[in-house]
């Protein structure tokens, strides 16, 4: 890292070493360390998860009996009220651990009978947050969230058992848990953990969080949808308690006509905001936890499905979709039953802790990570037409140390090269082809923790 530094004349040990050369030196041997490193802090957050909690939490969710968005709102014991005042009151426990760091509170929204054929009344979809505010960057956040209901075979069935303890118990729980863990450290940036509703009705809670942060002028970074991730054994017979995926959209929908005729000549059509947080988070945890297996799925979700990322997507925010490899249908969506010696159902036997614990960790440090980054470099430019070399520019980050300058093949799927820039915000590469790569900027903080990669937004042309 210390050959990109700029030269310092150290004078020899007979002459006079002068405070501010000192200081010079210090300053940027730091730089060039401390971007070198892993933070020990990310594999203390690994430890903390803990898979007693984990295994706890599903339990407690799943003998609610049911937590369908139509379900019971009075009862103590049963349905989705009493799942979500334990959901709040889970994350009023943390808050008071920590010295109130959390503000939680119920955000709702009133979807009317009618509105899709699964919602046969009327219903308060009720979403449960808790925010971590960030000490430098209190306005922007990066969102971690699992759905709160479940449902069974019959999607309008809101009074039957629904334990839902995979789909999406599983995700919920790893939510509370990540508030645990990372709530005992300061970050940059703010956190928001959330339980969603409605995701089984038409992805209602997710709808309505989204609209709230706009309504809010909230900056958010990305949020990271949990759904599913306690499930090793799938349906095709295949055990895998390492791999996971990540499914994320190419570009957002909300681009402009013009953002998208200027794809046609300059490419970017995989590397939208939701892409590059799926780069993130495979990078991050290849990092810290090289056993696990992330893979890339480059498709909004699993084929015509959905899930609560997707709203997120609508509004013009990143949003990513984690979840277990290998899923097994005969415990989704189904009436609790046993049809030719296979027992169907979510039930709670079904989840492995283990995993979910992996899971829960894969989502922890990448919260941390983002929340410790400063922010995503803006106005990347980028020349370099019938040149040899490559050049780009941006605007300079306010807590950015340094920058990362990335470029891989147009066939890969990661980021794959890399250049540390610690003086000023442009560079130059040199024998690198403009039309033979993609590129990208990160910003690096103090600690080394990078921000997402920006994708260049415009040409530079002298």
């Amino acid at each position: 890292m210390l050959k990109n530094l700029p030269t310092l004349h150290i004078p020899n040990p007979k002459q006079l070493i002068t405070t501010s050369v000192i200081t010079a030196f210090t300053f940027c041997l730091s730089i060039g360390t401390s971007v070198a490193q892993t933070d020990t802090r990310i594999y203390d957050i690994i430890d903390a998860v803990s898979e007693d909690r984990l295994r706890a939490d599903v339990k407690k969710l799943a003998d609610f009996g049911t937590r369908h968005t139509l379900s019971d709102t009075v009862s103590n014991t049963r349905g989705i009220g009493a799942a979500r005042r334990w959901i709040k009151s889970e994350f009023e426990k943390t808050s008071q651990a920590c010295n109130n760091c959390l503000d939680v509170f119920f955000q709702s929204d009133l979807v009317k009978k009618g509105t899709n054929p699964r919602i046969i009344k009327d219903v308060a979809v009720v979403n449960v947050v808790a925010v971590q505010k960030g000490s430098k960057y209190p306005n922007r956040y990066i969102l971690m969230s699992g759905d709160i209901d479940s449902r069974i075979s019959d999607p309008t069935n809101y009074t039957d058992d629904a334990p839902g303890a995979n789909d999406n118990a599983s995700g919920m729980a790893g939510t509370l848990e990540a508030a645990r863990v990372l709530s005992k450290y300061t970050f940059e940036n703010s956190i928001i953990y959330v339980g969603l509703s409605g995701e089984e009705q038409g992805l209602f809670g997710g709808k309505g969080l989204a609209a709230y942060a706009k309504e809010q002028g909230w900056e958010i970074i990305g949020i990271m949808n949990n759904d599913m991730i306690g499930n090793i054994e799938g349906v095709d017979g295949v055990i895998d308690n390492r791999t996971f995926r990540i499914f994320s959209e190419p570009v957002p929908p909300t681009e402009t006509e013009r953002q998208r005729n200027a794809r046609r000549f300059y490419g970017g059509e995989v590397d939208g905001i939701s892409r590059q947080l799926a780069r993130f988070i495979y990078k991050t945890t290849k990092t810290y936890m090289p056993e696990m297996n992330p893979r890339m799925i480059y498709r909004l979700d699993r084929f015509g499905r959905g899930g609560h990322h997707r709203p997120f997507n609508d509004a013009g925010f990143a949003g990513i979709r984690i979840m277990e490899a290998h899923e097994n249908y005969t415990q989704q969506h189904q009436d609790i039953r046993t049809e030719n010696g296979i027992n169907y159902g979510d039930t709670f036997e079904h989840v492995n802790f283990p995993y979910n614990a992996k899971l829960t960790a894969v989502n922890a440090i990448n919260l941390a990570s983002i929340a410790w980054a400063p922010p995503t470099p803006s106005n990347v430019g980028i020349g370099g037409i019938v040149e040899a070399n490559a050049r780009l520019q941006w605007d300079a980050v306010e807590g950015a140390v340094a920058y990362k300058v990335y470029w891989r093949d147009t066939t890969s799927p990661t980021w794959d090269n890399s250049r540390l820039i610690t003086n000023g915000t442009s560079a130059t590469l040199n024998g690198i082809v403009i039309d033979n790569f993609f590129f990208g900027v990160a910003a690096v903080g103090k600690d080394g923790h990078e921000s997402p990669v920006a994708f260049p937004s415009t040409i530079i042309r002298d």
